[in-house]
């Protein structure tokens, strides 16, 4: 009798409130608890290194209690749907990074104030790059190996890596991965989401194990004697997250010639179709990737943007032979791939590469990679869109479905394709403009192309903005508000605008 009457209270509650609260908040207990686990990583490497672990322990176990907490309140509601995938996921990426800005708080001066350090997690596991330290030389081997894991974690993602280990997930899976995996809709690799989740997470870890060996190699062979195993993995961990982190304050200009173009070549892979990847490395179909029209798309986008830099830099005198043709591919597959490393100062670059810098920014990743920003399918949606409409006005008559790689486009995408790019137009002008409005309140000397490039860098995730905060810069100087708002854009730009903009509407939370 007392277990109806509390089925009774649940659905009534459900009914008042149009979602389960109770059971979202179960199911982000219980990934709180598994990314507890994720601690142990810093917390080796600081014993390898002889430093302090107990930042690592303690984070950790005050995530699994909270985590455990949360999901005792909430037992019996283990069960969630689509609607309630909105909820988990903005809720889990936002708690990862509260909980994982922890270690910073214990033991970094540099991120002492609780604002800055939230900001630094959500740019890792956001895989922005962007970074408030004025001093990245000068925090611990561990911190520092944290900061680069958060990318790594983030940039498959910690949700499609929960899908892939936790059965419980597989009610409402394909709508998890789905908020979460960036692109227009999710392709997966097999009939069950589990194992496609698990096949991407696999093919992320061998690439980045490629790159590892790679540059561990250019090390070895005295190619680039700065190069050390643990460089390698850092740098592995920022440059497949598409995140941009370093250990270096100047970036990867800190390195040499051959660490920079292996650099390039896994930049380059971790912003296409992962799902392409995994057909053309493991299933040995090479022609996947020149046959899909995004792919195509893509690397016209990279090849266009570094022959333009390129015939810059040279017509400028800023750089020229290999130096030219290396810094200019470098920094448009880095700014497109939203990775945000910086081979040179490109802050001093003619005002020209500038502008080109910040239109890549927006075009971002392929749908499906661990890019940000808006992604060159829906480009080429937008693009065949804007055609058809005028060819409709000269022919009203004229019936022209809209096809992708073949397959018919629905309707429904592409009005989804539309919303997406005008709420995120929206989201980065609102941006730029509380940017502003905030450095004039504090007397901050930002200019109006500082402030766009700000809001576009940490939208789109990809890094390095202009100005003070340029590639070799810090956001530091911003005051508190702008940080957040900065961290709310990053929020908002990893998991693609919808999820969280969907909680913010009363039809959400009505039944």
């Amino acid at each position: 009798m007392s277990l109806n009457r509390a089925r009774l209270r649940r659905a009534v509650r459900r009914d008042t409130f149009g979602v389960d609260v109770g059971g979202a908040l179960n199911l982000v207990g219980a990934l709180l608890r598994y990314f507890s686990l994720t601690f142990l990583y810093p917390a080796a490497i600081a014993l390898g290194y002889d430093e302090p672990a107990w930042p690592f322990f303690a984070a950790g176990a005050i995530t699994a209690v909270c985590g455990f907490g949360l999901e005792r309140v909430t037992r019996g509601r283990d069960r969630i749907g689509p609607r309630e995938g909105f909820l988990v996921v903005s809720l889990t990426w936002l708690l990862a990074a509260g909980f994982g800005s922890l270690p910073y708080l214990f033991v970094e001066p540099q991120l002492d104030n609780p604002i800055d350090a939230l900001f630094e997690t959500m740019s890792g596991f956001t895989t922005t790059g962007a970074s408030v330290l004025t001093d990245n030389e000068g925090i611990s081997h561990s911190i520092a190996m944290w900061r680069q894991f958060t990318c790594w974690l983030g940039g498959m993602g910690i949700v499609v890596l929960a899908l892939a280990v936790l059965p419980r997930l597989r009610v409402g899976g394909r709508q998890l991965m789905e908020f979460e995996a960036p692109g227009p809709e999710l392709e997966t690799l097999t009939a069950s989401v589990r194992n496609s989740a698990r096949r991407l997470w696999l093919l992320y870890v061998g690439i980045s194990a490629a790159e590892i060996l790679a540059l561990t190699l250019v090390g070895l062979f005295r190619l680039d004697e700065r190069m050390s195993l643990y460089e390698a993995v850092a740098h592995t961990f920022s440059t497949m997250a598409t995140a941009g982190f370093s250990t270096q304050a100047r970036s990867i200009e800190a390195f040499g010639a051959a660490s920079q173009w292996v650099i390039v070549l896994f930049m380059f892979l971790a912003g296409a179709n992962f799902a392409l990847t995994y057909r053309a490395l493991v299933l040995r179909r090479p022609g996947a990737l020149p046959r899909d029209e995004e792919f195509r798309v893509y690397a016209g986008f990279l090849a266009l943007g570094s022959l333009v830099i390129f015939l810059e830099l040279v017509a400028e005198g800023v750089h020229a032979g290999e130096e030219a043709v290396r810094h200019a591919v470098f920094q448009a597959v880095s700014i497109m791939t939203t990775t945000g490393f910086a081979s040179t100062d490109f802050n001093l670059w003619p005002a020209f590469t500038a502008l080109v810098l910040v239109a890549l920014m927006f075009v971002g990743g392929s749908a499906g990679s661990t890019g940000g920003a808006i992604k060159p399918v829906r480009f080429l949606l937008l693009g065949r869109l804007l055609r058809r409409e005028l060819d409709q006005t000269v022919h009203p008559e004229l019936v022209a479905p809209l096809r992708f790689n073949g397959a018919l486009v629905d309707e429904r995408t592409l009005r989804g394709v539309i919303v997406f790019v005008v709420l995120y137009l929206a989201i980065f002008a609102l941006g730029a403009l509380g940017l502003m409005a905030d450095a004039a309140r504090v007397n901050l000397e930002l200019s109006p192309f500082e402030a766009v490039a700000a809001s576009a860098t940490t939208l789109g995730n990809v890094g390095p903005s202009f100005g003070f905060a340029g590639p070799m810069g810090t956001f530091a100087p911003f005051s508190d508000v702008s940080t957040v708002i900065m961290t709310a854009l990053m929020w908002f730009g990893r998991l693609e605008l919808i999820p969280i903009a969907v909680l913010l509407t009363r039809a959400y939370w009505r039944a």
